[in-house]
């Protein structure tokens, strides 16, 4: 099916599943609202505001997928609404200073992507306050959130750890040497997850050696940890790195090379960002987790749509933030991703074309691996 076709279609379904939203589920599957049955806010007919607030532009993923996703998703299923868009350059007062100014300016539903979970539960709740509503996206947000859409996190840290501790094995015994962890932020939830499901995985497995919280995902910050633990152990007896996405992945790789650890020592991502998809053709990097950004944005559009039109959004289980019991959410299956399914996952999908992934310098590798 061509792409125009298969946008129709998509636009076409997810205007029947908002229209049937109301309809849907069971508690503890499809389930209504964190404070109830929702009132509507506006109309597809005359459209509304829609604020979209992503935390940060580092991670190429934000900027080249979830915006125009979200964005051509609300486009087809409410063509007369308005997209609002702002990016905090991960600073979480400017975050709020966002939310504060779009509510200004008459914006009914929020799409929240959180730097700082924790931090931006008082704007949250001064949102709702005011009767608009919050979809939580990617990262479950504090305060009276509506609804969330992301993916399995401890689902994605036990792959992670699974497949490093594969890689090891596959060397010997996992325990011949230390290996260093370097976990997400400290105030990203999602990061808690991914440690949580890795340490699941490794823990009496492995000799964790060192370990680090890296603020804001930091890739220099990454790169400065993986330097002083390879200093501190010796770079020679390090066998393997947990890195819990790509842009940090990266600031290790580049330690792991300029530090002598061992060619070949596994490394982990997540992301599938095109420098991570490449270092792994190239063998610099064992794997990355594939997030499927398209149904994630699409579910996002689809609860936007719904709480500001009166309709109770649809989701496949329910989540609690400590402070909103039973928020409905849609949490969709990461995939791993390694040497052997690149085709079959990120190009398959269109996240990256094979011209992009195969530059120059990647050529060789490509072809190895029947990429062409």
């Amino acid at each position: 099916m061509g792409t125009a076709r298969r946008v129709k279609a998509q636009v076409i379904g997810g205007l029947l599943a908002v229209m049937g939203l109301a309809a849907c589920g069971t508690a503890g599957q499809s389930g209504g609202t964190a404070s109830g049955s929702p009132s509507a806010i506006g109309t597809v007919e005359q459209g509304f505001k829609i604020g979209l607030l992503l935390p940060e532009s580092k991670t190429a993923r934000y900027e080249k997928f979830d915006r125009p996703y979200i964005t051509a998703n609300v486009k087809s299923l409410c063509p007369k609404c308005e997209v609002v868009y702002n990016n905090a350059n991960q600073d979480p007062n400017l975050q709020q200073q966002q939310v504060d100014t779009m509510l200004t300016n008459g914006v009914k539903v929020l799409i929240l992507d959180a730097v700082d979970a924790k931090a931006i539960a008082a704007a949250v709740k001064k949102a709702t306050g005011q009767g608009a509503k919050v979809v939580a996206y990617d990262r479950l947000a504090g305060g009276p959130v509506d609804a969330y859409t992301s993916f399995d996190n401890l689902q994605v840290g036990k792959m992670q750890g699974q497949a490093l501790l594969d890689a090891l094995k596959a060397g010997g015994d996992p325990k011949r040497g230390p290996i260093v962890m370097i976990n997400g932020s400290p105030t990203d939830p999602n990061a808690t997850e991914y440690k949580k499901g890795a340490h699941a995985v490794l823990d009496g497995q492995v000799t964790i050696g060192k370990e680090y919280d890296t603020p804001d995902w930091s890739p220099d910050q990454a790169n400065t940890e993986a330097n002083g633990a390879f200093t501190a152990l010796g770079a020679q007896n390090v066998v393997g790195v947990y890195a819990a996405n790509d842009g940090m992945a990266g600031g290790a790789a580049k330690a792991m090379q300029n530090s002598g650890v061992k060619a070949g020592t596994p490394l982990t991502g997540q992301d599938a960002e095109l420098a991570a998809i490449q270092r792994i053709l190239l063998g610099t990097q064992t794997m990355t987790i594939y997030k499927p950004i398209k149904p994630e944005a699409e579910n996002a559009a689809k609860m936007a749509v719904a709480l500001a039109t009166g309709q109770a959004p649809q989701g496949t289980t329910t989540v609690d933030n400590g402070t909103s019991a039973a928020i409905p959410a849609q949490i969709i299956t990461p995939i791993v991703v390694t040497k052997d399914n690149v085709e079959d996952t990120v190009v398959k999908d269109g996240f990256w074309s094979v011209a992009e992934i195969c530059t120059p310098q990647v050529l060789a590798a490509c072809k190895a691996a029947g990429l062409e």
